[in-house]
C-alpha cells in the first residue's frame, strides 16, 4: 500500500498557517510566496484526503481534523530540528542542547542549581559560539511554549490545563503569609492574626495566569471569601519588596522570602489557616521525542525531587 508522500515543507506551511490564520500571513512568516504556500497546503490536504481548515473569507481556521494533525506536525518539525542541531553542533554538544522554560519562582530560585548540575564541566567542551537560552515566564506562558514545541521541557508552579501536555508531579513548595514587621502591630508579629484582619488587609498579588496567583487563590479564597483590597504586581520579587515596604500582605514561596525572613525584613504571619503548600510539575508535550539532553535533565530533576 502506497503511503502519502508528505514533506517537511508541507508540515512547516501547515503549522505556519495554523498560527497565522491565513496563507498571506503564513507566507510572510516563512519567506515563501503566497502561491507556493497555498499550493503546499492544497497538496497536503489532497494527500491526506482531509480538509484541515474551515474557510471564512480570507481567514483559515483549524477544524477538528486540523487540530488533530497539528500536534503531530509540530512534533515532526521539532524532531527534524533536533536532527539538524545534532548534525551542525556534533554529538558532544547534543548533550547540552536543551530549551528549558520555568515559571518565575522556580526559574529564579530552583533552576539555576539544576543548570549547574546539568551543564557542569561539559561547558568547557562546548564549541565556540555555543549559546543556550532559558525562558522565564508565568505558568500559562511556559505551558503554551511547550505545547508549541518552542520549549523542550517546562518547570511550572501552577496547574497545567493543556491536554497536549503531560504533567509529572515534581517538587512541593511551602507558601508563607508574610508582611513587614509591625504591619498588624508590634505585639502581633509573634501572635496569631485574626481572620477578620486578614480579610481587611491589602493583598499583594501576582497577575492572572501566574502559577503563584492561581494556587494562592485556591488556597486562600475559601477562607477569606475574597480579596477585599488588592494590588497586582508582575513578579514575586516585586511583591516581596512591596511587602518589605509595608504596603500589604503577601502569600509567597518560602524559596522567595527565606532571606528576607532571616534578615528580619519580613515576618511570617501566624494564622488559623491550614498549612499552605503547592505542587510543582514538570511538563512535556505528549508527542515530544526525548533526546539525550532531555533524558539527562529529566533524571537530574527527578533526583532533586526524591532528595527533598
Amino acid at each position: 500500500m502506497d503511503m502519502p508522500r508528505l514533506t517537511l515543507r508541507q508540515m512547516r506551511v501547515f503549522a505556519a498557517i495554523a498560527q497565522a490564520g491565513s496563507t498571506a500571513a503564513a507566507a510572510q512568516a516563512i519567506a515563501l510566496s503566497q502561491s507556493a504556500t497555498s499550493s503546499a497546503l492544497n497538496e497536503l490536504e489532497r494527500l491526506l484526503g482531509l480538509r484541515l481548515f474551515d474557510r471564512t473569507g480570507k481567514r483559515l481556521v483549524l477544524n477538528d481534523d486540523g487540530r488533530s494533525v497539528l500536534p503531530r506536525a509540530l512534533a515532526l518539525l521539532d524532531a527534524a530540528a533536533d536532527i539538524e542541531r545534532l548534525a551542525h553542533e556534533g554529538g558532544g554538544a547534543d548533550a547540552l542542547a536543551l530549551r528549558i522554560g520555568a515559571s518565575t519562582t522556580l526559574g529564579n530560585h530552583v533552576l539555576p542549581a539544576l543548570l549547574r548540575d546539568f551543564l557542569g564541566a561539559q561547558l568547557q567542551a562546548a564549541p565556540s559560539g555555543w549559546q543556550a537560552r532559558v525562558r522565564i515566564g508565568n505558568t500559562e506562558a511556559i505551558c503554551e511554549a511547550v505545547a508549541a514545541f518552542e520549549l523542550d521541557v517546562g518547570l511550572i508552579e501552577g496547574p497545567n490545563r493543556l491536554p497536549t501536555l503531560a504533567s509529572t508531579p515534581w517538587l512541593q513548595d511551602e507558601m508563607v503569609l508574610v508582611a513587614a514587621p509591625g504591619t498588624f502591630g508590634a505585639a502581633d508579629d509573634a501572635a496569631r492574626v485574626p481572620m477578620r484582619r486578614l480579610r481587611e488587609a491589602l493583598w499583594l498579588l501576582r497577575e492572572p495566569g501566574s502559577g503563584t496567583r492561581e494556587v494562592t487563590d485556591q488556597l486562600l479564597l475559601p477562607h477569606l471569601g475574597a480579596h477585599a483590597r488588592s494590588l497586582e504586581l508582575g513578579s514575586s520579587e516585586a511583591i516581596q519588596q512591596a511587602a518589605v515596604e509595608g504596603l500589604g500582605v503577601a502569600c509567597l514561596s518560602r524559596w522567595v522570602v527565606q532571606e528576607a525572613l532571616a534578615a528580619g525584613r519580613l515576618v511570617a504571619l501566624q494564622t488559623a489557616l491550614p498549612p499552605l503548600r503547592r505542587q510543582c510539575h514538570l511538563v512535556l508535550h505528549r508527542h515530544k521525542q526525548p533526546t539525550r539532553a532531555l533524558s539527562r535533565f529529566w533524571a537530574m530533576a527527578m533526583a532533586r525531587s526524591a532528595a527533598d
